[in-house]
């Protein structure tokens, strides 16, 4: 199987010794066609940044590293429960830039409770003045269960505003814009349009991924599934025979097809649709969230900020909100 892409992400992979991230690459690159010129990602806490790490590892085939620098205001990592501090995370893009990386992502987030324009103006400064060659900026979202969500529920944060997070994110377009930087899809900026997330391209193309280790989910052959959570569960079941897969769903062709709409037109390049697609999005067309050529499609500026209008009328009808 050729594979184009080796992405390194969730939990935190930069705690992996070296040794064991050269163990794993070579399993990929012995069991796998690994391209010769494949992306090969890590994600990485700014805490754990040292530059002998980064150099070990670029010598290993890493040659994209992403920092989740969140925010630079202390208040701002504090309430997102993030250990780093802001000068850890500038650092730890100093060390990367020192071991020779020359593709750094920096994550970040607005529409944080009680944030203000020009703290997130701030935010984008202290970000582009480091030039990392990709961004990706992203509106919080609470998800219930965790400290953030209680915090909110009780009073201790306020709830986000929606209208400020529209105007931070037409800020930051406008700011990385003026700052050459590309944007090639909804949350997420390039360098001079030079360097794409190779692997994420991959997700909103809809082609499919393989997702190995505990808790990874994997879209391959018209199926989505997921592994055993618990690493040691995950562990135990591999050693004893058993496959680590906890959890299938087959995707049938409507929803196939109506993922890969999705996911394409979250790209700014955007895609082409059917005919009962592009019928399906008058209104979107009327309201001026769309760009229509023949049966080409992308989002305006105006359809980025309210995206979900568009995409949940491209939904089968029985997945569709009522």
């Amino acid at each position: 199987m050729g594979v184009a892409t080796l992405n390194f992400g969730g939990g935190t992979p930069s705690l992996l010794p070296a040794s064991e991230l050269e163990a794993i690459i070579g399993t990929c690159r012995d069991h796998f066609s690994l391209a010769a010129d494949a992306e090969i990602s890590l994600e990485a806490n700014p805490d754990d940044a040292s530059e002998s790490y980064f150099a070990t590892i670029r010598s290993l085939g890493v040659n994209r590293v992403s920092f989740g620098a969140q925010s630079f205001h202390a208040a701002e990592l504090k309430m997102l429960t993030r250990r780093h501090t802001a000068q850890a995370a500038l650092n730890a893009v100093a060390m990367a830039r020192s071991a020779g990386l020359r593709n750094i992502n920096l994550d970040l987030m607005y529409g944080l409770p009680g944030q203000s324009l020009a703290a997130w103006r701030e935010n984008l400064e202290v970000a582009l003045a480091s030039r990392p060659e990709h961004l990706s900026l992203y509106a919080l979202t609470v998800h219930e269960g965790l400290p953030l969500a209680a915090g909110i529920a009780r009073g201790t944060f306020p709830t986000p505003d929606d209208d400020l997070a529209a105007e931070m994110y037409e800020l930051a377009e406008g700011m990385a814009a003026s700052a050459g930087y590309e944007q090639y899809e909804i949350s997420n900026w390039s360098l001079g349009g030079n360097f794409p997330c190779r692997h994420n391209l991959a997700y909103w193309r809809n082609t499919g991924y393989l997702g190995l280790g505990a808790g990874a989910h994997s879209y391959f052959q018209a199926q989505r599934s997921s592994n055993e959570c618990s690493p040691a569960t995950y562990a135990d079941r591999l050693l004893s025979g058993h496959s680590a897969m906890v959890w299938r769903e087959p995707i049938g062709l409507k929803l196939q097809r109506a993922e890969t709409a999705i996911l394409g037109l979250r790209l700014n390049e955007g895609c082409d649709l059917l005919p009962e697609e592009l019928d399906r999005l008058t209104a979107c067309l009327d309201a001026g969230l769309l760009d229509v050529q023949a049966s080409h499609v992308r989002l305006t500026a105006k359809g980025r900020l309210l995206s979900n209008e568009v995409f949940w009328r491209l939904l089968p009808e029985d997945d569709a909100p009522h």
